[in-house]
């Protein structure tokens, strides 16, 4: 008899320790799962912390370092769904701007007429641009005509853009509308107004934000 008893003491001793270890695998086993799910969760949480790229492309403000820029380079990003040119003129491309010779050969040379709306009021006149930065450009590149993305082609005298009269400048290839490096529209094309200069302002001497108006000093 104390030898069934000792037996069925083992038993259930045994059992309670097995009972034991599930326990203490299931609360371990919870508390990973509860882990990955806090982490799960987090991720997107963190995540809408940065603007993704749908956010910038549906109008939220676009940075551009420029610190790199060489004179002639264009860089495009996208802002409102819309390609935005940021590129450098010399000194030489913006004196082409200031010539009578270029001027007499645009639709609207100083933006007073059709294309007013097309700019803030702080850029200057034959550059388009913020004043005292005038070598560097920031032009919406879509054409006005019929919303095509112009060709950037700024050497000057090309062939088969008029020779020598050509000072560099767009081309759009779906309807043959030319504009010069400011974006001014050139006389007797498609195109009705100049191209659009987005609202930016110079964040740094080598940053410019895309999005947001310069501020008045």
């Amino acid at each position: 008899m104390r030898f069934f008893t000792l037996i069925s003491q083992n038993i259930l001793m045994s059992e309670q320790t097995i009972d034991l270890k599930k326990r203490r695998f299931l609360t371990n086993a919870t508390g990973v799962v509860g882990a990955v799910g806090v982490g799960f969760v987090a991720w997107p949480f963190l995540s809408t912390w940065k603007p993704s790229a749908k956010t910038k492309a549906a109008g939220a403000p676009v940075d551009v370092d420029i610190s790199k820029l060489e004179s002639g380079q264009l860089v495009r990003v996208l802002w409102r769904k819309k390609p935005v040119w940021v590129f450098k003129r010399d000194e030489k491309a913006l004196d082409a701007l200031d010539s009578e010779d270029l001027i007499s050969k645009l639709a609207d040379p100083d933006g007073t007429g059709n294309s007013k709306s097309q700019q803030p009021e702080y850029v200057t006149a034959n550059y388009r641009s913020i004043e005292n930065k005038q070598n560097v450009a920031v032009i919406v590149g879509v054409c006005t005509h019929l919303g095509c993305s112009p060709t950037y082609r700024p050497e000057p005298g090309a062939s088969d853009l008029g020779g020598d009269s050509w000072k560099g400048g767009f081309y759009c290839p779906c309807h043959g509308s030319k504009f010069d490096l400011a974006g001014r529209v050139y006389a007797g094309v498609p195109a009705p107004t100049n191209l659009v200069i987005p609202p930016y302002q110079y964040v740094s001497d080598t940053l410019i934000r895309i999005g947001i108006d310069q501020e008045n000093t």
